[in-house]
């Protein structure tokens, strides 16, 4: 098992650079509201360390890519400390620097199907 250590920040204020991924099937419904989420709607997973137990559930954050923003909805955890599960679809765990995110997200960033998978980010805290 993995050992969670604390999701890097950047050193210019409040934004936090990461690593978006194309969301995946997690195999259950999210950590947040125990619902499934529409690929339409611009919701997001965070590495462990940026989920800090559930305090950011159902808020929301503001991702800037490819000369883009979009504000995106924490429904769930990317687990940072476990995983090869079947609570977790048999994937390992997610890196610290994570934002999975939904095909909502990598549209509303403009970034073409062809290129979903991976996208060096910036995020931040949105004023809800």
């Amino acid at each position: 098992m993995a050992e969670w250590s604390k999701a890097p920040d950047s050193s210019s204020g409040p934004r936090k650079r990461a690593w978006l991924e194309a969301g995946g099937d997690g195999g259950g419904p999210s950590e947040c509201d125990h619902q499934y989420h529409s690929d339409d709607e611009p919701v997001v997973a965070l590495s462990t360390g940026w989920f800090d137990n559930e305090k950011r559930c159902l808020k929301y954050i503001n991702i800037y890519g490819n000369g883009k923003s979009v504000k995106a909805k924490v429904v769930d955890e990317c687990d940072s400390t476990i995983g090869c599960d079947s609570d977790h679809d048999y994937q390992p765990p997610c890196a610290n620097n994570i934002v999975d995110a939904s095909k909502a997200v990598w549209k509303a960033l403009g970034v073409p199907e062809s290129q979903w998978g991976g996208l060096d980010i910036y995020w931040s805290d949105a004023d809800d």
